[in-house]
């Protein structure tokens, strides 16, 4: 088997045109959870993390506005019965 000789060529970042990067910036959320990240920024304060989202914590949280959900619901069971009655009429008829 043969060797071959890779030459690797670093890519070094230009001067003066990056934001600095603090590998320690902290993190706090609304619901009071802080952590430490890398950033371009020393602080940053969030609206929601992994500690309070429900997707990660499996709890649903349906935030209502209006009776949106309800009103889908009810138009769902009304549509749910109407397709039902339909089916009913279509038995009926094919019996008679």
């Amino acid at each position: 088997m043969t060797e071959k000789n890779y030459s690797v060529k670093l890519i070094v970042m230009k001067k003066e045109i990056h934001p600095p990067y603090y590998p320690n910036a902290v993190i706090k959320c609304a619901c009071g959870k802080t952590f430490k990240i890398g950033a371009t920024k020393p602080q940053m304060e969030i609206e929601i993390c992994s500690h309070c989202h429900p997707f990660y914590t499996g709890k649903e949280k349906l935030i209502d506005v209006a009776g949106r959900v309800e009103k889908f619901k009810a138009r769902r069971a009304k549509t749910g019965a109407a397709s039902r009655k339909k089916k009913e009429r279509r038995k009926e008829k094919k019996t008679k």
